[in-house]
């Protein structure tokens, strides 16, 4: 359990593929709030983390399945504000004395038009200006009897009970899903909710800033702290506020595996000297990682052999600078949030998160992540407001295995100063046409293929690369910026000509699902 100051909002996840967004709008408006699995939410649980309201998930089950996914029967005795989102609904009226039943034609799935019924209800207040709202619907189930206390304020054609509550302990329950963008109105509705609940908007980045040192202060004391420093936003933005912390206390070491793109080492090594003046350990262990990393092809064994590494790297180095207690790193709240399945049983591996899951225990070193609370946007947020250049914030993200994993299939030093300078190229085009901050993500991969040319009067035979570029809010779902033949042939003209190795350029239109951002 994390000591927050702040007033807290509890999301209890019951398996919405969505629950993140919940967090999302709260937080856009300066609400602080935790998702929590539902089966780690006891009343023991309840009473440590004392919210001021609780939102209840949607997922995927069947609330008439025995043994389906319950919140303990003490949170509708806190007498704070609760709203049941879908699946959400329909247990706080099943647990309620409602009753829930199999779709039987009232199943809904995708865009639908709620109408209101009954009287006012301030939840509603900025709604159905203009008659019905569309919202995002998602259910099989529905609410065929409505719990004693509550009321029915809005219908749909095949959810009855679309809205309903119980205005007298602060109890609101919609079935449809408020936090996807295909409700348009949904924030208004989470805007009177928190209102309703008595929140100030306390969470700013500033007062999480305070918040952060002193509980950075507080858990290392005056240990040592080894920062895992990749030059990317995240630990960068972690490193600076851990050394307004403890100062001197913090080494960084920047690990070079061979692995970044053209003129990054030298940039990241650069801003840190001679703006931060943190202490940094240029580590420069190409031929390690390089060498280790020859003739392998499978993209999960790569991303072990970095991520041991890794750790390698940096258990040498606290050695050498006379032991460190604290490992610290750029762990993000949706790394968190991934890595925890809602049922508590096995979920599939995409890929293997480096930083997430503890250390080896033949480090020991304990964990300093003071941005394991935050969103990718609200580390930009804290970013600036440690006095980050924009331009460095506003980079886009770059994976911890580097290179590695935009070269499909082996990797050699030939393939990887062909992919360093096609992506200066592409990045440069991107800037040049002043589309860079329109853009979430985007990079160039080599293919482990080769392909026939024609370049002059002569055959050539060289490597095919993709480029890729995506828009996001988050990573968690994207889509392929769509740029235009113009752009796209000019950037394939410039590759061609600049970077010997690549005689054949296509562009990645996939998106995010079914596809991933990363090649690899």
């Amino acid at each position: 359990m994390t000591d927050i100051a702040h007033q807290r909002l509890l999301i209890i996840d019951f398996g919405s593929q969505v629950t993140q967004l919940i967090a999302r709008r709260l937080r856009e408006l300066n609400v602080y709030c935790e998702i929590h699995p539902f089966q780690n939410v006891t009343a023991a649980f309840l009473a440590d983390f004392a919210p001021m309201a609780v939102i209840l998930s949607g997922g995927p089950a069947s609330v008439i399945d025995e043994g389906s996914p319950r919140p303990p029967e003490e949170v509708f005795t806190l007498g704070v504000p609760i709203l049941g989102i879908c699946y959400g609904q329909q247990v706080m009226m099943q647990m309620l004395g409602g009753k829930v039943e199999r779709g039987h034609g009232t199943a809904e799935f995708g865009r639908a038009y709620v109408t209101p019924h009954d009287a006012k209800l301030p939840l509603l207040d900025g709604w159905f200006q203009s008659g019905p709202e569309q919202v995002w619907m998602s259910h099989g189930d529905h609410v065929s009897a409505i719990a004693p206390g509550f009321n029915v304020y809005g219908t749909s054609p095949n959810a009855p009970s679309a809205i309903v509550a119980d205005t007298g302990r602060n109890f609101f329950a919609v079935q449809f899903h408020p936090e996807v963008h295909h409700t348009p109105n949904g924030k208004t509705l989470y805007e009177n909710f928190v209102r309703l609940a008595g929140f100030d908007g306390d969470w700013t980045m500033g007062a999480y800033r305070e918040q952060a040192i002193a509980a950075i202060r507080e858990q290392v004391g005056d240990a040592k702290v080894i920062c895992a420093l990749s030059g990317g936003v995240d630990s960068s933005v972690a490193a600076v506020l851990i050394h307004e912390a403890i100062g001197e206390q913090l080494t960084c070491v920047y690990v070079d595996h061979g692995l970044m793109r053209e003129g990054e080492s030298e940039q990241v090594v650069g801003m840190f000297r001679e703006h931060y003046n943190l202490p940094l350990i240029h580590a420069d262990e190409s031929e390690l990682f390089l060498g280790e990393l020859d003739g392998v092809s499978d993209p999960e064994t790569k991303r072990k052999i970095i991520g041991k590494l890794f750790i390698d790297v940096f258990e040498k180095h606290a050695k050498a600078m006379g032991g460190a207690e604290f490992l610290a790193q750029g762990t993000l709240y949706p790394d968190v949030i991934e890595s925890v399945s809602f049922s508590g049983g096995p979920s599939v591996t995409i890929k293997s998160h480096h930083n997430v899951g503890g250390l080896p225990e033949k480090m020991g070193m304990k964990l300093v992540e003071p941005l394991r609370e935050l969103f990718k946007d609200e580390v930009r947020a804290l970013g600036r407001e440690l006095g980050l250049p924009d331009s460095f914030i506003g980079r886009h993200p770059f994976p911890g295995p580097g290179l590695a994993i935009r070269c499909p299939g082996e990797i050699t030093r030939e393939k990887l100063d062909i992919l360093r300078r096609a992506d200066a190229v592409y990045i440069d085009q991107i800037r040049k046409h002043g589309l860079y901050d329109e853009i979430w993500q985007a990079f160039v991969a080599i293919l482990p293929v080769r392909t026939v040319g024609v370049m002059g009067d002569g055959r050539t035979y060289d490597f095919a690369c993709a480029l890729r570029a995506v828009t996001s809010v988050d990573g968690m779902t994207a889509d392929y910026y769509p740029f235009s033949h113009e752009f796209l042939g000019e950037t394939a003209t410039r590759i061609i000509n600049e970077v010997p190795g690549i005689n054949r350029v296509t562009y990645d239109i996939t998106s995010k699902p079914p596809g991933t951002i990363e090649w690899e």
